[in-house]
Order: structure tokens, then C-alpha cells, then sequence
């Protein structure tokens, strides 16, 4: 065989036409998705809570909404409010200026604080440009009000040396910054990563799982109902996701070392991402056979920018906002978040998982039922053909 005609085999076509087009989708999902960072930080939602019943707090108020970068600040707040928007990261930072911020700038007998709060539970992007952002608000805040101090300061030029020392000392305390952050997550990578981490490691496995699985399903029609079939798959299904979460959750817990009381919810957790990312995936196979791996890449792609672990929905383009409220990967990140770091409760995401898996597996249901009767009639009139040949030779001979 020369080398050309090799090139022209199904196996060395495929591998061609494989390494292009993933080459091609990847980069196009990624590249794009990713310019998001910066580009897109205009798009986070935050919050300024004004409590200073002085002028200095609404002058700083009105100041921040006219030169911080975002389009979207919510105002009509308390800080209570702003705090549980917060937590349910539908804001990504929260300005509190204190009843008492200009009663303390104008006594100069303790610092003005503004509370910058930021939570870490939720896409890595976010914490990190909050923390630049509210380095640089504290700065600008600092020097306004170190100028405007030492401005009233030198209206009394001939202070006795004592007297200026304290004054200049009060303008190096005029202002302070209180940087809060709620919901910390523990140092390293491993720790802000690990709701993608977990999610990805049973959604990969499903849709490998959802290939051959479905593949074994096709092999063996007619010689069982499609119904007992499909109840075998999803029996299969359920018993590798619960021996794949079973290792899962333990790697985790040996390398992260998460709260021990975390084990069964984590686990539990895992078991349904595996079901529900199975029938998800399992869509496209059941439809159009192998090549549906062709579409289940791409989507899984976009999912590890659309699943909100290191970019916010509200930063998104888009196709990838579309897609995570579709995704399974995008509920179970964000329910992760909220179950391992977070002050809220993981139960509407679980929720949404559920249903997309419901949905998933109904769809799969239904093209079971329709579109499969033509092919398992045609196998079984085959066999039937092939075994009166066997007879008729059989009698001839």
C-alpha cells in the first residue's frame, strides 16, 4: 500500500478531519470567550449604599457613580439588601459609607471607613478585579480627602510646631478603606478551581459513558424490547456514577481536604451531575449515532467558559450567556460554590440540574420511541430473511 493510498483510508480521513476541526472550534470558543476579561468588566453589577447622614457621603457617592467603570449600580439599597444580593453574587461588590463617615473626616478623632465587601464564592475574575478596583478607589478617596484636610490645615500657617505635627498626622488618617471579604476560599488554585474540577471530571466521564453506552444499546436491539434496553442503559448509568463519585469525592477529600460533614453532599452532587450530564449527552448519540461526539465536543467547550467559574454570566458574550442557561455545567458549578464557600443555599441550582436532567432524559425517551422503530424493524426482518436462507439450504441439501 503507497502512503496515498493510506491517506484516502476512513480511519486517516477521520483523523484529518478531526484534527482541523477541533483545531478550528477550540480556538474559535475560547478566544472569543476569553477577550471577555477584560473586556466585558463594564458588565458587573455593583452596589453603593450612602448611610452618612453628612454631605461627605453623598459627595463621595455621586463621585464614584460618575467615574467607577460599571454600567449597571444599584442605588435604592440598604446595606442589608446590598449584602444578600452579595451573597447570592447577583452584585459583585458592595460600598457601604457609614452613618458616621463625615462626622469622623470633620473631628479627625478616628478614621473614615468605607466598607468595600466582596464575596469569594463565586467566578475567580470577579474577586481578582474587585480587589484592583477597590485598591484604586481607595487610593483616589485617600488623596482627595488628605488634600481637602491639608487645605483647611494651611489657612493656619503659624501653628506652633507641636500642634502642626498632630494636624499633619491627621491628614494621614483622614481616610481608611475597610476591605471585607466574605466566604473566603481557602489558598491555592486547587481550592477556587475545584466546583469546575468536579464538574468537569463527571461530565467528561458521562459523555464518554453516553458514547459507548448508547453504542451497546444499538448492538443489542432486538434482542430485547427498546424499553428494557434503555432501562438497562440508565441502570448502567446510575451504577458508574455512583462508583465514578464514589472515587471522585475521595480524591477530593485526600487532596483539598474539605469539612468532613461536605462528603455525602458532595458525593450526592456528583452522582446527579453524572445522570444528568449522561442523558444530556446522550442526546446527540441517540440521534445521530458516533458522530454525535462531532457536536458534544464543541458544547462541552463553551461550557467551561459558560459554566461561571472564572467568567461572571453578566460578563459573558452572548452565545455563551445563552448556552449556561442550558448547561448543566453552569448549575453545578454555581452549586458547588454556594455548598463548599458559600452563606447560601445550593438548592435552586440543584434544582435546575434536576430538570434540565429530566428534560434530557424525556427528549431521549421520545427519540427512543420514534426514531428508533425504523431501525430495529429493519434488523429484525433481517435476521428473519437470513434465518429462512439457512432453512431453504438446509431442506436443499
Amino acid at each position: 500500500m503507497k502512503f496515498t493510498q493510506f491517506l484516502k483510508t476512513k480511519g486517516a480521513i477521520g483523523a484529518i478531519f478531526m484534527g482541523i476541526f477541533y483545531a478550528i472550534v477550540m480556538l474559535s470558543i475560547f478566544l472569543p470567550g476569553y477577550s471577555a476579561i477584560p473586556g466585558n468588566i463594564d458588565k458587573l453589577p455593583i452596589a453603593i449604599v450612602n448611610d452618612d447622614a453628612g454631605d461627605y457621603g453623598a459627595e463621595i457617592a455621586n463621585q464614584l457613580q460618575k467615574s467607577l467603570p460599571f454600567k449597571n449600580i444599584e442605588t435604592g439599597l440598604s446595606n442589608k439588601e446590598a449584602i444578600k444580593e452579595l451573597e447570592k453574587n447577583d452584585v459583585a461588590l458592595v460600598v457601604h459609607i457609614p452613618k458616621t463617615f463625615s462626622e469622623n473626616l470633620q473631628m479627625g478623632d478616628k478614621a473614615a471607613n468605607i466598607d468595600f465587601t466582596i464575596n469569594e464564592a463565586g467566578a475567580t475574575v470577579v474577586s481578582s478585579t474587585m480587589d484592583s478596583v477597590v485598591a484604586e478607589i481607595n487610593n483616589q478617596i485617600s488623596t482627595q480627602f488628605s488634600q481637602q484636610t491639608a487645605q483647611n490645615i494651611l489657612m493656619n500657617f503659624n501653628v506652633p510646631e507641636e500642634q502642626a505635627a498632630e494636624l499633619s498626622n491627621k491628614i494621614e488618617t483622614a481616610y481608611a478603606g475597610n476591605v471585607v471579604k466574605i466566604n473566603e476560599i481557602p489558598d491555592g488554585m486547587h481550592h477556587n478551581m475545584l466546583p469546575m474540577f468536579l464538574t468537569m471530571s463527571v461530565y467528561i466521564g458521562a459523555m464518554i459513558g453516553a458514547l459507548q453506552l448508547v453504542g451497546a444499546f444499538k448492538n443489542n436491539l432486538g434482542k430485547a424490547s427498546k424499553k428494557r434496553l434503555f432501562i438497562y442503559v440508565q441502570l448502567t448509568a446510575l451504577l458508574i456514577a455512583v462508583v465514578s463519585s464514589l472515587a471522585g469525592t475521595g480524591v477530593t477529600f485526600l487532596v483539598n481536604e474539605p469539612s468532613g460533614n461536605l462528603f455525602f453532599s458532595i458525593l450526592g452532587q456528583q452522582i446527579l451531575n453524572y445522570m444528568v450530564s449522561f442523558n444530556f449527552t446522550a442526546i446527540f448519540i441517540f440521534l445521530i449515532g458516533d458522530s454525535g461526539m462531532i457536536l458534544n465536543l464543541p458544547i462541552l467547550l463553551i461550557q467551561t467558559i459558560a459554566n461561571g467559574a472564572t467568567v461572571i454570566r453578566e460578563m459573558m458574550y452572548l452565545p455563551y450567556e445563552w448556552i449556561s442557561y442550558i448547561s448543566p455545567m453552569y448549575y453545578s458549578v454555581q452549586a458547588y460554590f454556594a455548598g463548599l464557600y458559600g452563606s447560601i443555599s445550593p438548592s435552586p441550582f440543584i434544582w435546575s440540574l434536576v430538570l434540565i436532567g429530566v428534560i434530557s432524559m424525556s427528549v431521549n425517551i421520545l427519540i427512543v420511541k420514534f426514531l428508533h422503530v425504523p431501525f430495529a424493524t429493519e434488523e429484525m426482518v433481517a435476521r428473519g430473511k437470513i434465518e429462512s436462507v439457512e432453512n431453504e439450504a438446509e431442506v436443499t441439501v
